[in-house]
């Protein structure tokens, strides 16, 4: 899940890390660097979202913390986009034994996902490897340790990471023949069964993987090393299994980590035509409490690291975690305008951690109201663009969303934009052969525009807010 403080591995790479100049970050559209991603009708998306899990319940109870509420007051908030975690500990309790009511529940929910038109990223997660380890993820089956030891932290659990023998278990997952081939098998289950789904956009093929630290090897170094030499050609696996049953869906591939601290990953092409670069967005001083220090730079170095592979390799982008413990510091609102900024200008969309009801990281209270500064996530966004995006920005400052773009060839589609509630409402004004229709929806629920244009037409959009006296 997040990266919470762990000295030896922070001091890493802070060792690492000098000031640089920040070249501009490549737009996620089909003019700039990093290509944009798509749906089955080709139009550009855009993903804005939350995760959403149910991490306390197991077995029979597995999954019942999430409702078909999730979706609807998320829908109501304007988002599109659900990153939803399953553990392969409840899918496959004992070797080739797979949960019928598991997927079952998994796909209860993906129905209320369809029902409320959220896309849905099917997250294989875990967190320090798995219940052998106290936590969720690959099953205690599939942990081989060598004996090594293992010494819990509740004060820090990122630390445990580095216990020896949570990292043999990443070593023995990514070597073992028979290990390889459960973990394709699991996923060959998932795609098989939910690949046809019309809610189910892609994959997540493992929440933040790590590794084995050599002697003498620094955390950057041995990322990056774990990324190229094990993470790879795991990927590469994983994808193979799942075109054997899905031959549509996107695959997700993260980094370990240590990207939040600007490192750039050591990841190579992964040999599959739809691969989504999906890394998360923390920090670690603000894991641990720190107010967002905007004079440091972290945004900009890790919008400078995180775009080299996705330019490299010419795959989307796709944010799947990120957000901070304590939302009320001073400093707070300025980093969601600027995290939201800096999101825009490379991302495809993102997922936040978490859409659920409470304290914590929870998106919102337990009255359903955004907790302090979440709000800010909630703007005026193109969910799909039926054609090529030419700029595509929000000014917070003024409160208005711009966008052009020139309108498929082909027509038949039309562009879907996402407005979020608003107490003064929202003006949308259309330059070009283009005409709007708006959905009639409840007060206090996000309105749904769509644009239909001539083709091949030249399009401008302008969001604003209806401003009184």
């Amino acid at each position: 899940m997040l990266l919470r403080t762990t000295l030896a591995a922070a001091a890493a790479v802070a060792a690492l890390l000098a000031p640089a100049a920040v070249p501009a970050a490549a737009r996620a559209d089909s003019g700039g660097a990093i290509p944009a991603l798509t749906d089955d009708r080709g139009r550009v998306l855009t993903l804005r979202g939350w995760n959403v899990e149910d991490k306390a319940h197991r077995g029979e109870q597995a999954l019942s913390a999430i409702t078909e509420k999730h979706f609807r007051d998320m829908r109501a908030r304007g988002f599109n986009f659900a990153r939803l975690l399953v553990f392969w500990d409840d899918l496959e309790p004992r070797r080739g034994q797979y949960s019928r009511a598991y997927l079952a529940k998994i796909e209860r929910i993906l129905d209320w996902a369809e029902k409320h038109d959220v896309h849905v990223l099917i997250d294989a997660h875990q967190d320090v490897f798995g219940p052998a380890f106290g936590h969720r993820g690959v099953p205690e089956w599939a942990t081989r340790t060598d004996g090594l030891p293992f010494t819990p932290h509740p004060d820090d659990w990122f630390s445990e990471y580095f216990e020896p023998a949570v990292q043999r278990a990443f070593t023995h997952l990514y070597a073992d023949a028979d290990l390889r081939r459960a973990q394709a098998d699991m996923w060959r289950v998932l795609a098989a069964r939910f690949g046809d789904h019309p809610a189910v956009l892609g994959y997540d093929l493992i929440n933040e993987p790590m590794g084995e630290l050599r002697e003498g090897e620094d955390l950057p170094t041995a990322a990056r090393r774990i990324e190229r030499e094990q993470l790879t050609p795991m990927y590469d696996r994983l994808a193979d299994a799942v075109r054997t049953v899905d031959r549509d869906s996107w695959v997700f591939v993260e980094p370990t980590p240590i990207v939040g601290e600007g490192v750039p990953t050591g990841l190579r092409r992964i040999d599959d035509p739809k691969v989504v670069y999906a890394p998360h967005f923390y920090n670690t001083a603000m894991e641990a409490g720190a107010d967002y220090d905007p004079a440091a730079g972290w945004i900009e170095a890790y919008e400078a690291a995180v775009t080299v592979y996705p330019k490299e390799h010419r795959v989307p982008v796709v944010v799947g975690e990120w957000g901070p413990l304590n939302n009320s510091l001073p400093n707070m609102g300025r980093f969601y305008e600027d995290a939201m900024a800096s999101l825009g200008r490379y991302g495809s969309g993102w997922a936040g951690y978490v859409w659920c009801y409470g304290g914590g990281y929870c998106a919102v209270d337990g009255e359903g109201r955004f907790r302090t500064n979440k709000e800010r996530t909630a703007q005026p966004y193109a969910e799909a663009v039926a054609g090529t995006v030419r700029t595509s920005a929000y000014d917070a400052g003024a409160g208005v969303y711009r966008l052009e773009y020139t309108a498929a060839r082909r027509g038949g589609a039309a562009t879907e934009l996402s407005l979020p509630p608003s107490a003064t409402g929202w003006r949308v004004r259309v330059e070009g052969r283009a005409w709007t229709r708006t959905e009639n929806v409840p007060a206090g629920q996000a309105r749904r525009v769509t644009v239909h244009a001539v083709p091949g037409a030249a399009v401008k959009v302008t969001v604003e807010p209806v401003r009184h006296g």
